[in-house]
């Protein structure tokens, strides 16, 4: 793997700032990517000088702009249910109930598994230049990494299935507006404004903190996250899906 693809670790009064690191690609995220990062949130869960975690995108123009497409663009169905389900197990149920604040800093797109990573974590911040979205349908998919639940738990049932069904993409604005995320600011202010919240977070409890993350988290089963794997997977092999991503290759427009 290139060595300008990597996942970047700062530590600095007890807030972690991890940077997803992959410039040439706006930092889209890739199996080795979600190992990397799945092994730093192990490491860091038992540390005792980190109680905060802040994620972001290096650069100014993407949070995370989705996942390598090219990847899994000749994904049988089964290749595409393990692709979801490792998901999920590796990085994003991981970080949705992972025992310590974690803080979304959305730095510009943050497109399908890029929302999908920012709304595993428990609270998003989001520069004013920020576009967020699942166009998923697009590519003859659904959201294989939570988005069909975490989108439709932030911002209800009818603006989940109309920003999944036409794959629009919103700005800073209209994500406030929808709840989706918790503050717009400058780009300058983004991290700064992060780490307020999480020195707020610093000056209570971390036991408690920890279970009331659990507490809140129990409100919401598993059993739509799995029915997500299965029908994420289904997607795989279809006609739709070869011509959603060869389109998206060739940078035309699907014909479906």
């Amino acid at each position: 793997m290139e060595n300008s693809e990597s996942i970047l670790l700062e530590i600095k009064d007890k807030i972690a700032f991890i940077t997803i690191n992959a410039p040439k690609r706006l930092n889209a995220l890739n199996k080795h990517l979600i190992q990397k990062m799945s092994n730093l949130l192990c490491e860091l869960s038992t540390r005792t000088d980190v109680r905060v975690l802040i994620i972001t995108g290096s650069g100014n123009k993407a949070f995370v702009a989705g996942a390598d497409i090219k990847e899994f663009s000749s994904f049988s169905k089964k290749q595409g249910e393990e692709l979801s389900q490792t998901g999920h197990d590796l990085l994003f149920n991981k970080i949705a109930t992972y025992p310590k604040p974690v803080i979304a800093a959305i730095n510009g797109f943050a497109l399908g598994g890029g929302l999908e990573l920012a709304m595993a974590c428990h609270i998003r911040i989001a520069s004013d230049n920020a576009k967020l979205g699942q166009p998923e349908v697009s590519l003859g998919l659904i959201p294989g990494y939570g988005g069909t639940q975490r989108l439709t738990q932030l911002i209800g049932k009818g603006k989940a299935f109309e920003m999944i069904l036409t794959g629009q993409v919103i700005t800073a604005q209209e994500a406030l507006h929808l709840k989706l995320i918790n503050y717009v600011v400058s780009q300058e202010a983004l991290i700064t404004k992060s780490i307020s919240l999480a020195k707020n977070m610093l000056a209570n409890s971390p036991n408690a903190i920890k279970k009331a993350i659990k507490a809140v988290n129990a409100t919401y089963g598993n059993i739509g996250l799995q029915n997500e794997v299965e029908l994420f997977g289904q997607c795989f092999g279809t006609s739709d899906f070869k011509e959603g991503v060869q389109a998206f290759l060739e940078k035309r427009k699907p014909n479906f």
